[in-house]
């Protein structure tokens, strides 16, 4: 189920940084790279957070594929099929995909915090979560050229805080599954309530 989540994940993550790649008109190699860019930076980050060397991306070849594989399949398929003039199509898919990248990146972050870490308490366990939930889409915008999400989207790093927060408190309760469901759920469903009701932060004029 672990794997599931990691693989779900990456492979959410690592589609959206290709709709960035075909948004901005990238070559398959561009795609390729940031699709893989955004599918392992957050666990790379979070194994080098947690002194785990190799990071899991570099011992485990399998998510390094996947997110290359997931940019290939979204550059030949995806854009022969839909226009990249239906920007409402490439924006409605990338939003779908970069909620769940990061609810299901999130709740791993905490996981593997409280795996590998003896003495864990909740602060580190959130700011694992959300450096995970967020790191991918970090790297894929600042290689896009673009201000990255969680400087200007609407409720982004806080609904990954949420996630991890609701995901950390239950750990000790519950089952680490069901822990790791609740948080996902919560920051799923938080960034597209977030986008229907378009909740901002208030921001600098």
């Amino acid at each position: 189920m672990l794997l599931f989540f990691e693989l779900a994940g990456t492979i959410a993550f690592a589609i959206s940084g290709a709709i960035v790649g075909i948004q901005k008109k990238m070559d398959v190699f561009g795609v390729a790279i940031l699709a893989m860019t955004t599918g392992v930076g957050g666990g790379i980050i979070r194994d080098v957070i947690l002194n785990i060397t190799p990071p899991a991306a570099f011992r485990n070849p399998v998510f390094t594929l996947t997110s290359l594989a997931s940019g290939i399949v979204v550059f030949f398929f995806v854009k022969k099929r839909f226009s990249i003039q239906r920007k409402s199509f490439y924006e409605i898919l990338l939003h779908i995909m970069d909620a769940s990248g990061l609810g299901l990146f999130t709740v791993i972050g905490v996981e593997t915090a409280y795996t590998h870490v003896a003495d864990t308490n909740v602060h580190l366990a959130v700011f694992v979560g959300v450096i995970t939930g967020v790191g991918g889409g970090v790297l894929r915008d600042v290689l896009a050229g673009n201000t990255p999400y969680i400087f200007t989207k609407h409720f982004y790093a806080c609904a990954s805080i949420a996630g991890a927060v609701v995901c950390s408190l239950c750990w000790h309760h519950f089952q680490p599954i069901p822990c790791m469901l609740a948080g996902a759920v919560t920051v799923i469903v938080l960034r597209f309530l977030a986008a229907h009701y378009r909740w901002n932060l208030p921001k600098a004029d």
